[in-house]
């Protein structure tokens, strides 16, 4: 029963990207290490980018200064 969490930035993820990334990690899980679709778990976590840090520093800094 694989269980794989996806944590990503909030910031303009859609529903379709998110729902990619579930189908892909499914379907990788099945063809590589032969795992059964109906028990494996897929989450996906945003994280406020406040929450999120580089180096050292908080993610909307380093994105604000790149603006």
């Amino acid at each position: 029963m694989p269980y794989v969490n996806i944590k990503i930035t909030k910031d303009g993820a859609t529903s379709e990207q998110k729902a990619l990334l579930i189908e892909g990690v499914t379907s990788l899980l099945q063809n590589v290490l032969n795992k059964n679709r109906a028990t494996t778990f897929v989450i996906i976590d945003e994280v406020e980018t406040d929450n999120w840090g580089i180096a050292g520093e908080q993610v909307t800094k380093i994105r604000n200064r790149k603006k």
